[in-house]
Formats: C-alpha cells, structure tokens, sequence
C-alpha cells in the first residue's frame, strides 16, 4: 500500500461543515463556510471560478470549474463557456509567469469511462509539466512527487490568476 503523506488535508477533513455534502466536491466548496482561500479559490467570473487540485498531479495543477452543476460543456450557456476559455487562457499564462514549465496540458475527462473524477459538474484541468517530470517514483512506484505544498501554490499563483 502507498502512503502518501498531505498535511494540508487535516484542516479540511476536520472541518465542520455546515452543510452535508451534495455528492459534489465542486457544488459543497461553493456552499461551505470556508473562505476562498481556504477553499484554494484563486479567482471566480461570473460563471466560473478557478481552484487548486488538492490532489495535484504536479504542482500548480489548477481546474476552471462552471458555478453551475452541469455535466457536459454542450448543455452549458455559452456565456459560461466563452467565460472558461478566457479563465483558460488567464490561467495558462499565470503557469507559464509563475512555474516556467517545459509545457502545459490542458484538458476534460467528459464520463466516467473518459477518467473523470467528477463526471457529473464538468471542469477543464491545466497542469504544468517538464520534461522528465515522469520518473521512476510514477512509473515505477506507482507514486507522484509534489515539491510544494497546497498552500505554496496557491500563494504562487493567486496573484497572477
């Protein structure tokens, strides 16, 4: 069994939440009493917000996620998904002023079988990546390695978001 050690989620998993959970991480951060900050909100629009991965794939893996609960970008207005692809664009310039990656993906996973965790509230991931960011400890151990905690990255990019 992997351990991996994440300090930034004791806060979070003793928190009391006023409000029982939806069945939606996306729908229960924007309906707990948490502050952004505390949230890993780093900007919201008026039809979308960005948020820290707090479980990242690299550091600085942020997500743009529609305040509605929507499962496909088809059934969403087109002012919300206008609105992301700008929010898109923000974010990936920040990734590339604040981490200087090699590159960035930038993607959904629409469904379950597709690998989204949250298939029914749909959200574009950006992820910075350098080369040889895939070593042993993922190929291998089955395991990933993130330099900074949550909080760092936030800090890092709530500026410039």
């Amino acid at each position: 069994m992997d351990i991996l050690w994440s300090p930034w989620r004791y806060d979070y998993i003793k928190s009391d939440s006023p409000t029982p959970s939806s069945g939606c991480v996306f729908c229960d951060v924007l309906s707990n009493s948490l502050s952004d900050d505390e949230n890993f909100i780093l900007s919201r629009g008026e039809y979308n917000f960005v948020i820290l991965n707090i479980y990242p794939y690299t550091s600085g893996h942020l997500m743009v996620v529609p305040f509605a609960h929507v499962d496909l970008p088809e059934n969403a207005g087109e002012a919300s998904t206008a609105e992301m692809m700008k929010m898109v664009a923000r974010c990936q310039k920040a990734i590339r002023q604040v981490y200087a990656p090699d590159g960035i993906n930038i993607g959904m996973n629409l469904g379950k079988a597709a690998g989204a965790g949250v298939a029914d509230h749909y959200h574009m991931h950006l992820l910075p990546r350098w080369i040889g960011d895939v070593n042993f400890m993922t190929a291998i151990g089955q395991t990933r390695t993130i330099p900074e905690t949550l909080v760092d990255s936030y800090n890092k990019l709530k500026d410039h978001v």
